[in-house]
């Protein structure tokens, strides 16, 4: 329903139609009950707008950086974190949104403030510590302010101190990287976050680790198929423990996670994770085998969302299984074919196979709208 237009409501109080007391209380109550329209707009200009800034003080503060002092710098970087932080408090009555957004600003800057503080004091490197002040940062802020943005960083920021540390180990154990396990971890990561919603529980949070799992979870799966193909055997190590103690870390932290936030449902995300496995067990050896188990994989996303009511696991499962029959044909049949042979049959995969797709897909979808009306 649109909102009341202003003038009809100054018409209804100078007819004497409305008291003024009657007039404040509906303005107040349309302010409140705006349309998603309308909150998304609003929404996007104040993210948009704290970005500008944002943008506006960094250059600020880096064109005008080789002229300062320790000190002034010091007293700078207080300024940045602490101002955004007071100006959300400032305007926490008036515009909620717009609060969100600058809390949300000073939270980012807290990173970079942990880091030049650490470069004006030439302080000892330990990014991975600086990490952990700036996910400890996120973390008070969730705690005081309760809102989706505090949340969402914190929940980005706290995996990446925990890889931070495990690059660093690695490092000194004489294998940088540990791609792989690497690699595995920010899979599980996704695949935890994209199963954040569940029917009957979808908070702000969990919506944006919803959003945050479904963008993420593709790259990090092509991730653990490229980490073992193209990387070849795992470096030796001076401490050989230290490998698996990354994958039980990994495997252990991501399912904890998911059995606070799903509770019994938690059992597919085992699931999810023993594919995952296989998945890298298979990318081991390059073969067929590889797009079978991604196709399994595509097709028990779908099976997930379905079971579980959610569009974003059935697109994602769907469009996961297309991309693994588009690989297969252009690495395993196209170049049996001749030229202009395998381009037309890849036309017609594309024709036929995405029309058929689409068709399944918004069945599948409207499934899942129906079940939900």
């Amino acid at each position: 329903m649109d909102p009341l237009p202003p003038e009809r409501l100054d018409q209804w109080l100078e007819a004497g139609l409305l008291s003024p007391e009657q007039a404040e209380r509906i303005r107040s109550f349309e302010a409140q009950t705006a349309g998603p329209g309308h909150r998304r707009l609003a929404a996007l200009a104040s993210g948009l707008g704290a970005l500008l800034v944002g943008a506006g003080v960094l250059l600020f503060v880096a064109a005008h950086w080789a002229q300062l002092g320790p000190t002034p710098r010091f007293l700078l970087v207080l300024a940045m974190v602490g101002g955004c932080h007071l100006a959300g408090v400032a305007v926490a009555a008036r515009a909620p949104r717009l609060a969100m957004a600058l809390h949300g600003l000073g939270t980012v800057t807290l990173g970079a403030g942990v880091y030049l503080a650490g470069q004006i004091f030439n302080l000892a490197e330990d990014w991975p510590g600086g990490m952990l002040l700036w996910a400890l940062g996120a973390w008070m802020g969730f705690a005081l302010l309760r809102d989706w943005v505090q949340g969402t960083l914190a929940a980005l920021l706290t995996p990446a101190w925990l890889l931070g540390e495990w690059i660093v180990r690695m490092d000194a154990a004489g294998a940088p990287g540990q791609t792989r396990v690497l690699a595995l971890a920010c899979a599980l990561v996704a695949m935890t976050y994209l199963s954040m919603s569940l029917p009957g529980r979808t908070g702000p949070v969990r919506r944006a680790l919803t959003w945050v799992g479904g963008l993420t979870f593709p790259p990090a799966v092509l991730m653990v198929v490229a980490a073992h193909q193209g990387l070849g055997p795992t470096v030796a190590l001076r401490w050989p423990a230290l490998t698996w103690i990354g994958w039980a870390g990994a495997l252990g932290a991501c399912l904890v996670l998911a059995l606070l936030a799903r509770g019994r449902a938690a059992w597919l995300n085992a699931v999810g994770a023993l594919w995952l496995l296989a998945l890298a067990k298979a990318a081991d050896h390059p073969g067929w085998w590889v797009y079978l188990v991604a196709v399994l994989g595509a097709l028990g996303l779908v099976l997930w969302g379905l079971r579980e009511a959610r569009r974003e696991r059935v697109n994602l499962g769907v469009a996961g299984f297309a991309l693994t029959v588009l690989a297969f044909y252009v690495s395993g049949v196209m170049d049996r074919l001749g030229r202009s042979l395998g381009l037309m049959l890849l036309g017609l995969l594309f024709l036929a196979g995405g029309w058929q797709l689409e068709r399944l897909r918004r069945r599948l979808t409207g499934r899942i709208a129906g079940g939900a009306a």
